[in-house]
């Protein structure tokens, strides 16, 4: 067997890092094989953007950011979560789920879907004015769907493919709201359009909160295991840049200045290799 060239190690380590990442390796999970026999199928649009590791590492911190801001999302967070003390596996909780549900057999994703409903069925509870939540509710589970949706779909275009077509974009949230719905999430968008109506009309719902703030300050001081301090650094100042301006403000983060310009581009690189590798593998 000829000896591994240097291109080959870097190649096989980088890949390994990502994997022990998302995966319990120690425990012997493996990442999810795609299916041809998923919910989509190769090479559209859905499964373009959710391949993209750094795209939805960056669309997945914006995501999270936006989602504390609606008061019943941070509750039950608060109320049912071990988010402080699990906060990395929280992340691989959530990296599989997208990975099954996009890529794995159509039978694997729609048992996830159940999983994850059974699991919400059990999340109830009062808010601090004694409102009642759920995480059933369809409305609260539409802010989070075009939360995700947005983000994933913003740093796509921004780190690997800004000249994606509208067609491909509007297809992809046709695609996603499979999942939104089986999640029971109404209303859910189909087009560009209809996902930047929503976000508008939700917007409404949001509000400030120290908790939110400090779930803020919890997400972008991260460091999952495997993951060199400096890249999630790198990665949570670029989903921060992205944030709309309100959102921002609501959460007591500034808009990052230098940081923000050195971020994007190191973004940029991390993931240019990160697809090498994977192409590669």
């Amino acid at each position: 067997m000829p000896a591994r060239s240097p291109a080959d190690q870097l190649r096989e380590a980088i890949v390994a890092r990502v994997r022990s990442t998302f995966n319990d390796v120690e425990s012997g999970q493996q990442p999810v094989p795609p299916s041809d026999e998923a919910l989509f199928e190769r090479d559209t649009p859905i499964r373009m953007v959710h391949a993209d590791v750094v795209g939805m590492m960056v669309g997945g911190i914006r995501s999270l950011l936006l989602q504390m801001l609606h008061p019943h999302a941070l509750q039950g967070v608060l109320d049912h979560s071990n988010f402080r003390a699990d906060m990395h596996g929280r992340l691989r909780r959530t990296a599989r789920f997208i990975a099954v549900t996009t890529f794995g057999h159509r039978d694997d994703a729609l048992q996830a879907i159940e999983r994850v409903n059974r699991i919400h069925s059990e999340v109830t509870g009062t808010l601090p004015d004694g409102t009642a939540y759920s995480a059933t509710n369809p409305r609260t589970l539409a802010w989070v769907h075009v939360a995700e949706a947005t983000s994933f779909l913003a740093a796509y275009k921004r780190f690997v493919r800004p000249e994606m077509p509208y067609a491909e974009q509007d297809e992809y949230y046709r695609q996603f709201a499979v999942i939104a719905r089986g999640l029971g999430a109404d209303p859910v968008p189909e087009t560009v359009n209809e996902a930047e109506a929503l976000f508008r009309e939700l917007r409404g719902d949001l509000r400030a909160s120290p908790e939110a703030s400090e779930i803020a300050r919890l997400v972008l001081s991260q460091k999952p295991e495997g993951a060199p301090p400096a890249v999630q650094q790198m990665l949570g100042t670029s989903a921060v840049d992205m944030l709309p301006p309100f959102a921002r403000s609501m959460l007591g983060l500034k808009k990052p200045g230098f940081d923000g310009l050195a971020a994007r581009a190191a973004t940029f690189g991390a993931g240019k290799t990160l697809r090498w590798a994977f192409r590669q593998s």
